[in-house]
C-alpha cells in the first residue's frame, strides 16, 4: 500500500481530531485580520478566538459561493477575503465559472504548499511514485487544478508533463512518445481521447498508461463511466474531489474503488441536510461542508460546496483511518431533477447511458413543466448499430432502472459537443435557468 504521510494517515480518530483542532485554532487566530470574516463573525456575534475545537463549528455561520462572488463584485478584483497584504501572495487562479461568475483566488507560498500536499495524497493514493511519468491533459489557463496537479506530480518525484496548447491527437502522440504511465484529466475528456485514438488507429491499451486520475465531475466514481475509461485505456481509474476555493479535498486509494477518502489532515468536513443546515447521521445523504485548515491567505469556513455525498467513518482496508464518501460525489444539491415525480441526479443518468457501449456521446435537454422536469436525450450511436434498437434498449433501461420516461432522438456522428473541462451535457431549455 502506498501513502503520502503514513504516520498521520493511519492515526486513530482521537489523535486526528487533535491535529485538526490545533490547526483550527491557528486559523481562528488569523480571522480577525480578514475583513470578510471579521465582518461576518461580528454580525453573527461569534468571537473566533473562542472556537477551540471542530465540535464548535456549528457556532459559526455557513459561507456560500454567492457571498464570495458578491464580495468580489463589491470590492474588485479580489473581494474582502484576503487575510494579508497583497504583497504576500504569489499565485492567482480562478474558478471555471460553469455555474456562475468565476471567482478569483490568491495563494501565498504556505497556501500553495497545501495544494501540493493534497495532490501528493491523490497521487500516492493511486500508487503513483517517482518512477512514473504523469501527463496532465489540460489546456491549463487560469485553472488551479491543472497547475497544482503538475506541481504535485513533481513533488512526489514523478516526471510531470504539461499538455497545454495541443490538439487531442497531439496529446495522444505525446503520451505514446514519452511513454507516460499516468494521465490526469476530466473523465469526459478521457473518454473523448479514447474516441480520438480509435479514429486515428491508436491502441490506448498498448500504451504505457497504467493509471488514470480524474476530477471536475462525478464521472470517475460512476461505475459505468469508470468501466468505460478503464476498458478504453487498459488502466486503473481513480477519482478525486476538489474545488478552487477549497483544495483537492478527496482522493481514491488502491484498496477500495467504492469510496473516496476525505483529506481530514487538511480540512474539516461536515455533512448537512441542505434544507435545514443540520448535520445528518453517518450513512445518510447530505451536502458536504468544508473548512480549510491550511490556506489562511484566503480561507473558507463552513463552506457549502453543494456536493451531495454519503459519509462513512468505517476504516478502509488500506490502513487509512480517514473518513470516506461512498461512491464519491453523488451529484449537486441544486442539480437534482424531478422527472414525473421521481428524484434523479444527473450522475445516475450518466451511469445508465454509459452502460450501453453503442452510445458514443449524449446530451440532455431539461424542460420544466408544472414544477416537474421532462427530459429529451440526443444520442450519437456507434456506426453499425441501428438507432431504433439502441433507442428501445435505452427506453427500457430508463423505465426499469430509474422508473422514468424520456424522449430520445438521434444526433449525427460528431455533432454533439466534446469537453476538455467540466462537461455540460445537461441544459435547461425554456423557463427559468434556460440557456
Amino acid at each position: 500500500m502506498t501513502y503520502y504521510d503514513a504516520d498521520r494517515e493511519t492515526l486513530d480518530r482521537g489523535a486526528l481530531r487533535g491535529i485538526q483542532d490545533e490547526k483550527l485554532c491557528q486559523l481562528m487566530a488569523e480571522l480577525p485580520r480578514n475583513p470578510f470574516y471579521r465582518r461576518k463573525l461580528e454580525a453573527a456575534g461569534v468571537d473566533p478566538l473562542s472556537i477551540r475545537s471542530g465540535d464548535q463549528l456549528p457556532e459559526l455561520p455557513f459561507t456560500t459561493k454567492a457571498e464570495l462572488v458578491e464580495s468580489q463584485k463589491r470590492h474588485p478584483p479580489y473581494g474582502e477575503l484576503l487575510t494579508y497584504p497583497i504583497s504576500e501572495y504569489g499565485y492567482l487562479h480562478q474558478t471555471s465559472g460553469t455555474s456562475g461568475s468565476p471567482l478569483l483566488w490568491l495563494d501565498r507560498e504556505e497556501d500553495w504548499a497545501t495544494w501540493v500536499r493534497c495532490w501528493g495524497h491523490v497521487f500516492r493514493g493511486a500508487g503513483v511514485g517517482d518512477d512514473d511519468v504523469v501527463f496532465c491533459a489540460f489546456s491549463f489557463g487560469p485553472y488551479v487544478a491543472h497547475w497544482s496537479a503538475l506541481a504535485g506530480a513533481r513533488a512526489i518525484g514523478a516526471l510531470g508533463l504539461p499538455g497545454s496548447a495541443m490538439t487531442s491527437l497531439q496529446r495522444l502522440e505525446r503520451i505514446f512518445e514519452h511513454r507516460a504511465t499516468v494521465v490526469v484529466s476530466t473523465p469526459t475528456y478521457a473518454l473523448h481521447l479514447a474516441e480520438v485514438a480509435q479514429d486515428n488507429g491508436l491502441d490506448l491499451a498498448s500504451s504505457a498508461i497504467r493509471v488514470t486520475i480524474h476530477a471536475g465531475e462525478p464521472g470517475a466514481s460512476v461505475p459505468n463511466v469508470k468501466r468505460r475509461i478503464e476498458e478504453a485505456w487498459g488502466a486503473r481509474t481513480f477519482d478525486h474531489a476538489g474545488a478552487t476555493e477549497v483544495g483537492a479535498w478527496g482522493f481514491d486509494c488502491l484498496a477500495d474503488d467504492q469510496a473516496i477518502h476525505l483529506n481530514e489532515l487538511e480540512f474539516l468536513f461536515e455533512v448537512i441536510d441542505p434544507d435545514n443546515g443540520e448535520e445528518v447521521e453517518e450513512g445518510a445523504r447530505g451536502e458536504v461542508v468544508i473548512t480549510t485548515l491550511g490556506r489562511a491567505g484566503m480561507p473558507v469556513v463552513r463552506y457549502r460546496t453543494g456536493d451531495v455525498v454519503v459519509r462513512t467513518n468505517e476504516p478502509c482496508s488500506c490502513g487509512r483511518r480517514l473518513s470516506r464518501i461512498e461512491g464519491g460525489i453523488l451529484g449537486r444539491a441544486d442539480d437534482m431533477l424531478i422527472v414525473r415525480g421521481v428524484n434523479v441526479y444527473p450522475s445516475a443518468i450518466d451511469n445508465l447511458i454509459r452502460s450501453l457501449p453503442e452510445i458514443v456521446e449524449y446530451q440532455v435537454e431539461i424542460r420544466r413543466e408544472r414544477s416537474l422536469d421532462d427530459l429529451s436525450l440526443q444520442i450519437e450511436v456507434l456506426p453499425g448499430n441501428p438507432f431504433e434498437a439502441v433507442e428501445q434498449t435505452l427506453h427500457e433501461a430508463f423505465r426499469s432502472k430509474l422508473n422514468i420516461r424520456v424522449a430520445i432522438v438521434e444526433a449525427e456522428a460528431g455533432s454533439l459537443p466534446r469537453f476538455e473541462l467540466k462537461a455540460r451535457r445537461f441544459r435547461r431549455v425554456g423557463g427559468a435557468g434556460s440557456e
